[in-house]
C-alpha cells in the first residue's frame, strides 16, 4: 500500500545573513515569495502531498498576508519553529502520523525541480529504502585548517542538499534524542539513530539562498529557465 506524504518546510529561521528586516524567505524570488516557490515545486510534483510550513511564530500573520497577496491558496498547517533547525523540525514531526513518507526540505531551496522530488518521492515508497539524500560531488579543493588534520578526500566528499525524505516512524523516533551540536541535518539526527542512508544524484542549482549575491544567482538561474 502506498504511504501518504507530508512534506515539511522549514523557515523558522530569522535570515540575519541576508542583512534585511524581512526574513529571507518572504523575500520575492521572480515576482513570488521565495517560500512559495519552494512549496509549489512539491505541489507540482505530488498535489496531495499534506504541506506543514514551520516559521517564526511572530511571522504567521506575515506569511498568510503573503499567501492572500499572492493567491497562494494553499491547504497548510503552521508549526512554531524552535530554538534550532532540530527543534522546529521535532515541532513539525510532532504532526505526522507514522506510516507515512515525510520530506524535509529548507524553505529557502525554491529552485530544485518537481522532477527530482518525484523521483525521490517513488523511491521511498520502495521497502528497501528508508531514508533518501540527494547530494553532488564537491568540485573544490578540501583543505583542513588543522595542522594536524589530513586533508578530506574530494573523491569521496559530496555535498549534502535537501529535501531529506524518510518513513515517518524511523524519524520521529530518531528526534526523540537529545539535540546535540553534531546535527547538522535531519541525515545526520537519523544516521545516528541507525537508520541506513540512500543517495541520490542532486541538482547543482538547488542553492539555499542564504545572502543576498545568492538571491541574485537564483534571479539568474530563474531567468535562464524562462
Amino acid at each position: 500500500m502506498q504511504r501518504k506524504i507530508y512534506g515539511i518546510f522549514v523557515a523558522g529561521g530569522s535570515g540575519t545573513r541576508m542583512g534585511g528586516e524581512l526574513p529571507k524567505q518572504f523575500l520575492l524570488l521572480g515576482g513570488r515569495p521565495i517560500l512559495q516557490r519552494s512549496i509549489e515545486c512539491f505541489l507540482e510534483a505530488e498535489p496531495d502531498i499534506k504541506i506543514l510550513t514551520v516559521l517564526p511564530r511572530a511571522h504567521f500573520q506575515t506569511w498568510k498576508n503573503l499567501c492572500a497577496a499572492y493567491a497562494f491558496d494553499c491547504p497548510q498547517t503552521l508549526v512554531a519553529g524552535g530554538l534550532t533547525r532540530f527543534h522546529s523540525v521535532r515541532n513539525a514531526l510532532a504532526k505526522v502520523p507514522d506510516g507515512a513518507i515525510v520530506s524535509i526540505h529548507d524553505g529557502v531551496r525554491p529552485l530544485i525541480s518537481p522532477a527530482l522530488v518525484r523521483r525521490m518521492l517513488d523511491r521511498m515508497q520502495a521497502e528497501d529504502c528508508r531514508a533518501l539524500l540527494p547530494v553532488i560531488p564537491v568540485v573544490d579543493t578540501l583543505r583542513s585548517t588543522d595542522p594536524d588534520t589530513p586533508d578530506p578526500d574530494r573523491s569521496r566528499t559530496v555535498a549534502v542538499q535537501t529535501p531529506q525524505i524518510f518513513r515517518s516512524e524511523d524519524i520521529k523516533a530518531a528526534y526523540t534524542r537529545a539535540y546535540d551540536l553534531s546535527f547538522t541535518d535531519d541525515a545526520s539526527v537519523a544516521a545516528r539513530n541507525g537508520i541506513p542512508l540512500t543517495f541520490v544524484q542532486g541538482e547543482r542549482y538547488n542553492l539555499k539562498i542564504t545572502t543576498p549575491e545568492d538571491l541574485v544567482l537564483a534571479e539568474a538561474i530563474l531567468g535562464l529557465r524562462r
